[in-house]
């Protein structure tokens, strides 16, 4: 899915009807997400991610009733439209501020803190998207690096299954970045739930010490998430075996982008020659 294709299924939805302007692309992932007037419209690339979009909505009322700030929805189900989910979000007031590290600590802390919620949560499958990645990369990367990501993929995954956590599993986040912090005239909320799970509370704060080492948080910054969070994750034996297992997936994560997109080829690129060299400090950016 590219981004015409996605704007046509918005139209398909009839949500663009009587617009005033163009769809303003927020943000172009695993979604591609755009601004439509008072709305925020979330379009999944594929079928197969309509039952993580029912999920996220659910997650956004069970959000909204136990008090933690987030996005709230705007229709109860998801869509399906030409084989793509497609959710529906009030738009957040304007930013006031760039999210911060403490920021995304603060909510983590309420995450964190919440008994499981009335509906089942799957376990934080980090490497589950892996294969779905690289297919749809294609063939516009090598082959070998595909095979080497799939190789690091299973090996991780089992070493991820035996860790033994630190703080007692239960709800996470699940891709906990300021860039998924709002920071609107109430205070921050967080956005993009899909990834919200069950599993090792680790799993949120290894991302932070990614963030750091890889694409170059400053020390301040970082060291103002663990004082605002209360536990460092690199002090945990288990966390380079999770960060091994997120620096797999965020690799092959790229790789869907690399199909007529070259800063995305050049991108995935550095991040397979880092991993095959046994390199934890080349330098990744975000994309």
């Amino acid at each position: 899915m590219d981004e015409a294709q996605a704007r046509r299924v918005l139209t398909a939805a009839g949500l663009t009807r009587g617009a005033t302007r163009e769809p303003a692309l927020l943000a172009f992932g695993e979604n591609a997400v755009f601004a439509v007037g008072d709305l925020v419209v979330k379009v999944g690339r594929e079928a197969a991610l309509l039952e993580r979009a029912r999920r996220e909505l659910a997650v956004a009322d069970w959000f909204a009733a136990a008090g933690v700030p987030a996005v709230r929805a705007a229709e109860p189900e998801p869509r399906l439209v030409e084989g793509h989910p497609l959710t529906v979000w009030h738009r957040l007031p304007d930013a006031v501020r760039p999210a911060g590290a403490e920021d995304l600590a603060v909510l983590l802390r309420a995450v964190h803190a919440l008994p499981a919620p009335p509906f089942a949560l799957p376990a934080r499958d980090l490497l589950g998207g892996v294969e779905r990645w690289l297919r749809l990369a294609g063939d516009a990367i090598d082959p070998a690096d595909a095979a080497y990501l799939w190789a690091r993929r299973d090996a991780y995954a089992g070493e991820v299954a035996a860790l033994a956590p630190h703080i007692p599993p239960g709800p996470v986040h699940g891709d906990a970045l300021p860039r998924n912090v709002h920071v609107g005239p109430d205070g921050p909320a967080l956005v993009d739930l899909e990834t919200v799970s069950a599993d090792l509370r680790e799993h949120d704060l290894v991302v932070m010490a990614l963030s750091r080492d890889r694409y170059g948080m400053p020390d301040e910054e970082y060291g103002a998430f663990v004082s605002a969070y209360g536990w460092d994750v690199r002090d945990w034996p288990g966390c380079a075996v999770l960060r091994g297992a997120r620096e797999t997936a965020s690799c092959a994560w790229v790789s869907q982008h690399a199909p007529g997109n070259p800063r995305a080829l050049a991108e995935f690129r550095r991040r397979v020659t880092s991993l095959r060299d046994g390199d934890p400090e080349t330098r990744w950016h975000s994309f």
